[in-house]
């Protein structure tokens, strides 16, 4: 084990060593508490213990006669969850390529992960001054374009779940009266797209669409952002116009047909 590892505090020891337990049963198939423990250079109880608290989050399995461990359906549920993130990248990235070069401003695609939004590619103009790479970064559902639209389209139940503490106040412009934000979101669903106007950050506009999966449920948005004082209110109805178009086209590559 290297001197970083050594040298950090147990938590993180101890997080670094359940991911070294997953990537050596990934790379294997299965293994044994004392083969595991002999690789990684880990004491036979400390595996255990690591192996113990893994299965419980079904990450891990025993195999049926229980002497060797085996990666769970909760690590098999992780890789999926990857894999449709990936694909839905590789799947939206001509389309926001194209959709970035015809408004000339920075186009990105999130997906919900709560109790957030996730940007998961972001794609600049040419011509589009450099801002902040959003990718992999975590931004709240009430203050931001992408966020709305997720809640906008959740069950009743579950917006309503989800809008039941209090809402956290990022500038002025925040919505953070419950009414005020349902009455917005029901517009959302009128309209068919979203906007945050410096919402989450002074400075930043940004317009958002809703990309369906097959069952007609979101499963990410697409957003197009920039300074107020170009994304203004003026732009927004034919940014939106434009961002909605290819969200439509992204939802009906991934499997989506809506009924007429």
């Amino acid at each position: 084990m290297d001197s970083h590892t050594e040298q950090s505090p147990p938590s993180v020891r101890s997080v670094d060593r359940a991911v070294s337990l997953l990537q050596l049963l990934g790379q294997r198939g299965q293994g044994r508490v004392g083969e595991l423990a002999r690789d990684l250079d880990i004491h036979k109880s400390t595996v255990s213990r690591l192996l113990a608290t893994l299965e419980r989050r079904g990450l891990v399995e025993q195999n049926p006669d229980g002497t060797h461990y085996r990666l769970g359906p909760g690590a098999a549920q992780l890789a999926d969850g990857a894999n449709r993130a990936f694909d839905l990248r590789l799947l939206a990235r001509p389309v926001c390529e194209r959709l970035a070069d015809d408004v000339g401003e920075t186009v990105n695609l999130a997906v919900h992960d709560a109790p957030d939004v996730i940007s998961i590619d972001q794609v600049m103009a040419s011509s589009a001054v450099v801002i902040t790479n959003w990718v992999g970064q975590r931004t709240p559902l009430h203050a931001t374009a992408a966020g709305k639209l997720f809640l906008a389209y959740f069950p009743v139940e579950v917006r309503d779940s989800v809008l039941a503490g209090s809402l956290a106040r990022f500038t002025e412009r925040t919505i953070v009266d419950r009414r005020d934000l349902l009455a917005e979101l029901d517009e959302v669903r009128d309209r068919g797209y979203a906007v945050a106007i410096e919402e989450h950050e002074v400075g930043l506009n940004v317009v958002g669409a809703p990309i369906f999966r097959h069952d007609g449920t979101v499963v990410a948005a697409l957003t197009v952002s920039g300074p107020s004082f170009r994304v203004d209110r003026s732009a927004m109805p034919a940014l939106a116009e434009a961002t909605a178009r290819a969200a439509g086209t992204i939802s009906r590559k991934n499997g989506y047909h809506a009924l007429d």
